[in-house]
């Protein structure tokens, strides 16, 4: 029988989507108040995934990721998500009737196996972390690579986010090491 024990801390990071990028600026400064100083960061990406943001954000949309030099406790996600909530509404335009989200902020995690996202959509692949919040691994290490599931989003599969998820896992590698 095992023991029950604490894990690892793990390496967050944000992945930004947004139609401007002199906002994307603001957003990490703000992100880096809550969570500490930006380690890496990768360049703004042309993203056409999918037309689901375009009635609200425009078209255009950059995705970019960043990470934070202090690692953290994994059961922290759910928090850490309501928190990155917070600063889109901050960021919200007034249009119509409503109020329009200029920037996505989707947070989670690498660690030595896999990369995880935090979502408020359940389904049948994502485990129920707490406060509304669900856990998704979306992609697992193995072979000296990340490998998909199905249902991992297409931007997740670029050459780009694999080799800055991959530069963030070496990163993290190194820090549990010292």
């Amino acid at each position: 029988m095992g023991t029950p024990q604490e894990p690892r801390p793990v390496k967050l990071f944000i992945a930004l989507l947004g139609a401007q990028d002199d906002l994307l600026h603001p957003v990490e400064c703000d992100l880096g108040a809550l969570f500490g100083a930006i380690d890496s960061a990768s360049p703004n990406l042309p993203w056409s995934v999918t037309d689901y943001y375009e009635s609200e954000m425009g078209r255009d949309l950059r995705r970019r990721f960043i990470s934070f030099e202090r690692l953290i406790s994994p059961e922290t996600l759910a928090e850490i998500k309501h928190k990155t909530r917070d600063v889109e509404d901050r960021y919200r335009r007034a249009e119509g009737t409503g109020r329009r989200r200029r920037v996505n902020i989707d947070p989670g995690y690498v660690d030595a196996g896999k990369v995880v996202l935090a979502s408020t959509k359940g389904a049948g692949h994502r485990m129920y972390l707490s406060s509304g919040i669900y856990g998704e691994t979306t992609l697992f290490f193995y072979d000296a690579s990340f490998h998909p599931f199905p249902y991992t989003y297409r931007d997740y599969l670029w050459p780009e986010t694999i080799t800055f998820l991959t530069d963030l896992r070496a990163r993290y590698l190194r820090q549990v090491k010292r």
